[in-house]
């Protein structure tokens, strides 16, 4: 899995890209966001409309991101999952946990708005 960040009005935009599965990645991604969080930054966006798969490692990692913004204040929304993702989460009832928007101009808006 490959990832990248950037700001974008104060929220960090999250894009990942290949299949979050394995532990290694979760732990590396992990390290960077505290990094972002450390900086200030309570909002996050997790573009992922390039994650082919996610198994339960994955879904932790996201619940994990979750949490960490939710425990200092903010939150975190998905953008454009993949329909393999899509359907993880829908029989997991993440779905119902997470906010998901079609792009990243409004998971931003929404995340202004709180």
């Amino acid at each position: 899995m490959k990832f990248s960040g950037e700001i974008k009005d104060k929220v960090l935009i999250l894009t990942l890209e290949g299949d979050l599965i394995g532990q290694d990645s979760g732990l590396t991604l992990m390290d960077k966001l505290n990094d972002y969080v450390n900086d200030g930054i309570q909002y996050a966006v997790i573009n992922m409309p390039a994650v082919r798969y996610m198994n339960s490692n994955g879904l932790g990692v996201l619940m994990t991101i979750l949490t960490k913004f939710r425990n200092i204040g903010g939150d975190v929304v998905l953008v454009e999952p993949s329909e393999n993702v899509q359907k993880l989460l829908i029989i997991t009832k993440l779905n119902s946990i997470f906010v998901i928007e079609p792009d990243v101009e409004k998971a931003v808006a929404y995340l202004k708005s709180l």
